[in-house]
């Protein structure tokens, strides 16, 4: 277990990716910030700070300036759950969670059921045989035995996870298969010659361009960090697929949006010429779903030499759950977070982390890695992968240690009043969490709202 602080733990995680010059992360607050047992706080610092750490080096790359990078522990803290605090035209948006999501006792344990889009609690409704009111579903799944109906859920292409303790999960087969797995990755894929940046640029990422095929929170909160920078960041969605809209309102600042639906050739089209004129392709489909449309790793870099593709998946890509789908909430579950939290709260029923902390935790490491693979494309050459997995983001808040942290006060609205900042969802206005990581030359800002889905054109 670590007792690294958080700008020694932001050091290593550039280590990791090849940045190792990067300037060092000033550091200002105290944990614990949110209530848990984990270093929620200090992920939130470390993760949020790495990313701010590779546009300073990306910034020094292109100018030969430095620049100091500090966090606030409790602004990252606030940022780890941004979504929290949104609010549209004053109001809060909408809950996000379907009334019968959640955690549930079975016959020999527990299960947590994600039924957020309507095809998945309609999958689970079916599977169960029962009305859709949690009382029905809380009865049939108490003659449930949970890693049966976990099983028996994956099997559907639903989304349910059977509650484990740390080492339940150590002894599964998967966790085994991730041993040792780094909580983000960089490979290079194929040759390519080196694609300079522009020159005299006003921020770290300008005239960087990524395409953003991402959902829900931490591929989004990716592409959100990168437009912080500067990048021109395209956020891309199916006209098929659901979306949660209160979430696009806060991670989709600083992007525009177009639809493109890859079932028709005319998507697929639209989406190859906007490929070719990439730097960045983000997405966080399961793996091989967008292979077999054309636009897997390898795919993507045949059509656009030099690019870096970033993919995010719940469980990775090995071992006997790779392309297993997965939301924070079931991966918290799952491996062991919800268990051990409750134990040491003394709870008889599953508790969850204070905020989403695999998912925002993951998208900075989603945004630390592609800018890092960007900088060593401008250097070396080569088209990049890198690779991060909510699981893999587990085991390295883990690895973290633990603190006394439960009894910390909760953060409410009032508490962050002076970290908000007015921005917009299409035409509507919003007030939204700033950006933590602070950078002295060329501070981290958004230029524009989240556009609303599909108001913009693919095109660059």
């Amino acid at each position: 277990m670590s007792t690294a602080s958080p700008a020694q733990i932001a050091a290593t995680l550039c280590a990791r990716v090849g940045l190792n010059d990067a300037a060092t992360l000033g550091v200002t607050g105290m944990e614990p910030a949110l209530p848990s047992s984990f270093r929620v706080d200090a992920a939130a610092a470390a993760s949020i700070g790495a990313a701010g750490l590779a546009a300073e080096a990306i910034w020094r790359h292109r100018t030969g300036a430095g620049q100091g990078v500090s966090i606030d522990i409790r602004h990252a803290a606030a940022e780890f759950r941004s979504e929290r605090y949104l609010r549209v035209a004053g109001q809060e948006p909408k809950e996000i969670w379907d009334p019968i999501a959640g955690a549930y006792p079975t016959a020999d344990g527990w299960v947590r059921l994600h039924t957020n889009f309507p095809h998945h609690r309609d999958g689970i409704l079916q599977l169960l045989g029962c009305a859709n009111t949690k009382e029905d579903v809380a009865a049939a799944l108490r003659r449930r035995k949970a890693e049966a109906f976990e099983t028996e859920a994956w099997k559907a292409g639903m989304c349910v996870s059977a509650y484990r303790s740390f080492a339940q999960w150590d002894a599964h087969p998967h966790a085994q298969a991730l041993s040792g797995i780094p909580p983000v990755r960089l490979e290079r894929l194929r040759d390519a010659a080196p694609i300079p940046f522009a020159p005299n640029p006003s921020r770290p990422l300008e005239g960087v361009r990524v395409l953003d095929l991402t959902r829900v929170i931490a591929g989004p909160v990716a592409g959100r960090t990168l437009a912080a920078h500067g990048a021109e960041v395209l956020y891309v969605a199916s006209p098929t697929v659901p979306n949660l809209l209160a979430l696009i309102a806060d991670t989709g600042r600083g992007k525009r949006a177009c639809a493109i639906d890859l079932e028709t050739e005319q998507g697929r089209a639209q989406l190859r010429a906007l490929v070719e004129q990439a730097d960045i392709f983000l997405q966080s489909y399961r793996p091989g779903a967008l292979a077999r449309h054309g636009f897997g790793p390898a795919q993507v870099a045949a059509m656009r030499p030099g690019i870096v593709v970033a993919t995010l998946s719940a469980y990775g890509d090995t071992g006997p759950w790779a392309g297993k789908r997965g939301f924070d909430s079931l991966v918290q579950t799952s491996t062991g977070f919800n268990h051990a939290e409750a134990e040491a709260a003394g709870a008889s029923s599953p508790k969850v982390l204070p905020c989403q902390a695999l998912d925002h935790a993951s998208g900075y490491l989603f945004a630390l890695g592609a800018m890092a693979a960007r900088l060593r494309q401008a250097r070396e050459g080569g088209s990049w992968k890198v690779s991060v997995a909510l699981a893999t983001t587990g085991h390295w808040l883990r690895s973290l240690g633990r603190i006394d942290g439960l009894a910390a006060p909760d953060q409410d609205l009032a508490a962050v009043q002076d970290l908000l900042q007015p921005s917009s969802f299409g035409p509507t206005a919003t007030t939204a969490i700033s950006h933590a990581a602070q950078l002295s030359a060329t501070p981290a800002r958004w230029t524009r709202g989240a556009s609303e889905l599909g108001q913009d054109q693919p095109v660059w």
